[in-house]
């Protein structure tokens, strides 16, 4: 699985960067001490550049990801908790309906785990 996310993660890096040195529309320009970079060096650094920032977010992601794992199951689970609120006050006469359902839901859950 690592190595299948590997290669197509490469190949659409290839794939980004190939499309910015084909097709850009020189709407950025790269400037070294005043200097605009113009030539075959351009692309090179403008390919660097995007091969720098593509990392970059991409470890900015995971780190998001890992970090806002535990809050978006706080949230997650406040937000369960606030629907079912909700619809109790909205459907009382379910109440009665749900209990009991909610309670063989639980049992047939703990006994799946146990076999």
């Amino acid at each position: 699985m690592k190595k299948n996310f590997a290669v197509v993660f490469a190949a659409l890096m290839v794939a980004l960067i190939l499309w910015g040195l084909f097709f850009e529309n020189s709407a950025t320009t790269i400037m070294i001490n005043g200097q605009e970079i113009d030539g075959p060096l351009k692309g090179l650094l403008g390919a660097g550049g995007l091969v720098v920032s593509l990392v970059a977010l991409i470890c900015l992601a995971i780190l998001l990801t890992l970090a806002f794992a535990g809050t978006g199951i706080i949230i997650l689970g406040c937000l369960i908790v606030s629907i079912g609120i909700f619809t109790a006050f909205m459907f009382p006469f379910l109440f009665p309906v749900l209990v009991p359902l909610a309670l063989i839901w639980v049992f047939v859950a703990l006994l799946r785990k146990k076999g």
